[in-house]
């Protein structure tokens, strides 16, 4: 590493190189997260509703999680949306339009004991999906 009085430049041109070596600061600068998350660097977007799902908890936990495969409308990705709240699957059918949102935890990543699932449906047909199960409001018909 150069010193001295004349090598701001230079210390200033390593630092510039180096910085390349950081997976955070490469991952950002080539905005490889935006690219690689379904949501396109979103907090929220619409979908599809495939078909509902039921995943199997990790161990140590014993249960059927209910989720539904959601065709997202902006690209037409698929991806897997956990269904929040006691019989909240029932509320949601086929070909309904929901909005998914990640499901918070690490990164980007799933989330507790749900393998491979990071997102979660917050509203179905536009109605509030935890509305929807505490019985507050009434799924439209469409």
């Amino acid at each position: 590493m150069p010193t001295g009085l004349n090598t701001a430049r230079k210390l200033m041109a390593n630092r510039k190189k180096l910085r390349w070596s950081d997976r955070y600061y490469k991952k950002r600068m080539l905005h490889l997260r935006e690219r690689s998350d379904p949501l396109e660097g979103t907090p929220q977007a619409r979908g599809i509703v495939l078909e509902k799902v039921g995943i199997e908890a990790k161990q140590p936990n014993s249960a059927i999680r209910k989720c539904v495969k959601v065709q997202l409308i902006k690209n037409g990705r698929q991806i897997t949306a956990f269904a929040v709240g006691d019989g909240a699957i029932n509320y949601i059918d086929e070909h309904d339009e929901v909005l998914v949102e990640g499901i918070g935890g690490r990164m980007g990543r799933s989330y507790g004991d749900i393998p491979g699932v990071r997102y979660k449906v917050i509203q179905v047909n536009g109605v509030s999906l935890d509305q929807l199960v505490r019985g507050k409001k009434e799924k439209p018909v469409r």
